[in-house]
């Protein structure tokens, strides 16, 4: 019976998010959170007293809307800001911005770049060889990115406003290791203590580990790192703590902020800013993990 319980809610769950990103079912934010918060956690969203990080995160989308937060979450923009606070040499160079697939002239573009849209998160299409473009493919895959408003997704309030634009950017790969690894530092308030290095993307399966700012592994903190943590060896970045510097810098006066990096050849550059992780809807952080979290999320500035 548990069984069939779950299984209905996820049917539910999934009809919830698709009838609604279609346009279909048109509920107010709040309603949509609400609902959408009891089909993935099996209990009732507090707003009125939210204690957890995942309760925290709905709250802050109904009520932290800053309009630099829209600048913050759109890719193109978000570089220009980036750069008049730490400087452009941290930014990923663009190639290009353009309003549909059809003005992109890839006759003048390197063999290899990306093309992603300003607005979203998954548009990605990484060309390592543009011979072996797919054309039809990559303009299939854009376009129907271009067409989605993300804010509807999660409700994600900074993108509701965003123009969608396509932008390509310069290929990044780090030589010595063979992959872009993501480091993303996890911030309250300017107070950054651990980031979480995605890696191994191309491989078996993308392992997601964190460490302090030592770069000693804090393995009950995923449950790669609870499987993993032991064989892990992982050089530490050049640039970690200049990482945990600007991603302090970032997350100043603002209660939550997750700010991405990458590291090239020994040079750091600026990823993303996510304000809402999973969309808040996580629920496969370790126990550990997630204590901190509800502990260090702080919204009574807000309020």
């Amino acid at each position: 019976m548990n069984y069939l319980k779950v299984k209905i809610k996820k049917i539910l769950l999934f009809l919830l998010i698709r009838l609604n990103n279609n346009g279909v079912l048109k509920l107010s934010d709040i309603n949509y959170l609400k609902l959408r918060y009891y089909l993935s956690f099996n209990k009732k969203l507090n707003l009125s007293n939210p204690q957890t990080f995942n309760e925290k995160l709905q709250w802050l989308k109904l009520n932290d809307r800053k309009d630099i937060y829209s600048t913050m979450v759109d890719k193109y923009e978000v570089k220009k800001y980036v750069s008049d606070i730490i400087g452009e040499e941290y930014v990923i160079p663009t190639l290009g911005v353009y309003n549909n697939f059809d003005e992109i002239d890839f006759d003048k573009l390197p063999n290899q770049f990306v093309i992603k849209c300003n607005h979203d998160s998954g548009g990605l299409v990484i060309v390592k060889d543009k011979s072996k473009l797919d054309l039809k493919a990559a303009k299939k895959k854009i376009n129907k990115s271009l067409k989605t408003n993300y804010y509807y997704i999660g409700r994600e309030w900074p993108y509701k406003n965003v123009k969608p634009r396509i932008i390509v950017e310069d290929y990044m790969e780090d030589k010595k290791v063979g992959e872009l690894r993501d480091y993303k530092i996890y911030s309250f308030s300017g107070k950054c203590d651990y980031v979480m290095l995605c890696f191994d993307r191309f491989k078996d399966k993308t392992k997601f580990i964190y460490f302090d700012r030592n770069w000693n592994i804090k393995k009950e903190f995923s449950n790669d790192g609870i499987k993993y943590g032991d064989s892990i060896k992982v050089e530490k970045p050049k640039n970690l703590d200049k990482m945990f510097e600007f991603a302090s810098m970032f997350s100043k006066n603002i209660p939550f902020l997750r700010v991405d990096f990458y590291e090239v050849d020994g040079k750091l550059y600026f990823g993303e800013f996510t304000f809402f992780p999973s969309d808040g809807f996580d629920n496969k952080r370790t126990k550990q993990c997630q204590e901190f979290f509800d502990k260090s999320l702080n919204i009574e500035e807000v309020k």
